[in-house]
């Protein structure tokens, strides 16, 4: 893709990701910040291959005038998501709404930051439009570990939804909450959804996809869907 926006003379997008930083040592993410990555991990092929990417595009840009925008993209979530990703937000509204308890792996007490889909839209769209190369933090700095996050869904589907714990996946980061200064100063850019007033619209979308118009099969999530309170 870069060697076709060399021919062409195309702007190119590179949709990195937060993982990029690994197991973090700093907190919040700064975009300066190198990272902690495990290069021989399970998750290196996720990791180190988007920093590959981030080194690429960073060389056809020096090396050969591309012209190329970066971002790190932190935790989104939203309607449309694939119901079965195994990501965690779908995961738990998919659980909820199924009632089958949401799996936490580990304590639960590993953390993570949530943005609405239409908020990174927004922002990839003011990186392409502007002048600055990046890479930015494009996430919500509103941080929720997954025992929260879990609490948020049974506030917004079912508040007897049970809880599982299993053991802990390798190499899983303990932080994760991004240093959005950089985005906000170049690009006048930050999230403006918070997490209890985008979920409801992606239970919404979940619910019709999993139970289809059988509205007398849907849980009574609208009621408790209407609550827009700050995350």
């Amino acid at each position: 893709m870069l060697g076709l926006a060399k021919r062409v003379g195309a702007r190119f997008l590179l949709t990195s990701t937060s993982e990029v930083y690994g197991d973090p040592l700093q907190h919040p993410q700064v975009e300066t910040y190198w990272g902690n990555v495990n290069p021989i991990g399970v998750r290196s092929c996720y990791d180190e291959g988007k920093r590959t990417a981030e080194t690429l595009t960073m060389d056809y840009h020096r090396g050969a005038q591309v012209e190329v925008r970066i971002a790190r993209i932190f935790n989104t979530y939203g309607p449309r998501m694939c119901i079965d990703d195994g990501r965690v937000v779908s995961n738990f509204v998919a659980q909820a709404l199924r009632k089958e308890p949401m799996t936490v792996y580990g304590d639960g007490k590993q953390t993570r930051s949530f943005q609405y889909v239409s908020d990174l839209v927004e922002g990839l769209m003011r990186l392409m439009e502007g002048e600055h190369i990046g890479p930015f933090n494009l996430g919500n700095p509103g941080e929720f570990t997954m025992l929260e996050l879990a609490k948020v869904v049974q506030e917004t589907i079912d508040p007897n939804a049970r809880i599982e714990f299993r053991p802990n996946t390798e190499d899983d980061p303990h932080k994760r909450k991004p240093d959005i200064t950089k985005a906000k100063e170049l690009l006048g850019w930050e999230p403006k959804i918070p997490l209890r007033q985008g979920l409801p619209l992606m239970v919404s979308d979940f619910t019709k996809r999993i139970f289809g118009d059988h509205s007398d099969a849907k849980p009574s999530a609208t009621s408790t869907a209407t609550g827009t309170g700050s995350s």
